[in-house]
């Protein structure tokens, strides 16, 4: 029996792994670049405790911002961007190789891939990148995130200076296995984002080529692009925002003797509802969409465009055009 043959977009067979290498790691990079400041304080948000005070008043995602501006200087919204910038290449390469890998093994005969394999395929990408890489950039971006220094005083000295320091001291003090702290809760939001994410992005651009039959056979405009990618983007982050809050919280924190994971799960989950209300599981919501949504559309718009150029060229190594 011969194997099944996926075609890709307007016939063409699947992106290579060197064109998502190329065109994801950039995309990638551009989303880090213009979108960390939010994760930073969405990070803080999630960990705020001010709710336990009596009295305290919530603070937004402004006024997190505002106050560490105002304390750590602005480059305080960037703790933790080089942990980010070492993972997104590989993450990114992975995601989308994987899913058109996921994608061709879930084809039917004839190669078609139906909304629901599409949304498996996106499922098992999300899980593959979180095991493989997002896990560990996760827990060292949130340890160097979670500190409160300033970055203008040279005196105030963290404990994890950066990225490359942080991860040899979470090994040296706590092994191997901390920098997979939180791994299952990680899976699942990756997973869940993904699936949502590739499944949303890849009905509503069919339904934008429907509509538009000049772009049947074509890319469609990037402004489309960017649109349709700023709303599957949202869709994630709204489906799984308790887990992404508990992830947080279990990540900051180094694993205490004889306690299991899914014994520290059920305690954070419990405390939060128990002293801060349901509220907690949402905290951070707003900035995180508003970083995950715009960081998408950047995504998809530039790994789109790239990879449409990659595949035109003429470099035989990103599937570009060659002659036997």
């Amino acid at each position: 029996m011969s194997a099944k043959s996926v075609k890709g977009e307007h016939g063409k067979k699947p992106a290579s792994a060197a064109t998502n290498l190329i065109a994801g790691g950039t995309a990638g990079m551009m989303e880090a670049l213009v979108c960390h400041p939010l994760d930073t304080i969405k990070v803080r948000m999630q960990l705020s405790r001010r709710a336990r005070a009596p009295g305290a008043k919530k603070r937004g995602f402004v006024a997190t911002g505002m106050e560490i501006a105002k304390r750590e200087t602005p480059l305080g919204l960037y703790k933790g961007l080089g942990a980010v910038m070492t993972g997104i290449v590989p993450k990114m390469a992975i995601r989308f190789t994987s899913f058109e890998a996921y994608k061709q093994l879930l084809a039917d005969d004839s190669g078609h891939v139906s909304g629901q394999s599409t949304f498996l395929a996106g499922l098992a990408a999300g899980v593959t990148e979180a095991v493989a890489v997002v896990t560990p950039m996760e827990v060292i971006k949130i340890r160097l995130q979670a500190q409160h220094h300033s970055m203008a005083d040279p005196l105030d000295i963290p404990k994890y200076r950066n990225a490359a320091h942080a991860l040899y001291t979470v090994l040296k003090e706590e092994g191997f296995g901390a920098i997979y702290r939180g791994v299952s809760l990680t899976a699942l939001r990756q997973g869940s984002n993904q699936a949502v994410n590739f499944t949303a992005y890849t009905e509503f651009k069919a339904l934008l080529q429907k509509w538009q039959p000049q772009y049947a056979d074509s890319p469609i405009p990037s402004y489309q692009t960017t649109l349709i990618g700023l709303v599957s983007g949202a869709m994630g982050p709204l489906s799984n925002a308790p887990i992404d809050t508990i992830k947080t919280r279990l990540q900051k924190t180094p694993a205490m003797p004889g306690e299991t994971a899914m014994n520290r799960i059920t305690a954070i989950a419990r405390d939060m509802f128990k002293q801060e209300g349901f509220h907690a599981f949402y905290k951070g919501i707003t900035p995180r969409i508003m970083r995950v949504a715009p960081g998408q559309a950047v995504t998809f718009t530039v790994y789109e465009y790239l990879k449409e150029r990659l595949e035109n060229s003429t470099v035989p190594l990103v599937g570009g055009k060659y002659e036997e």
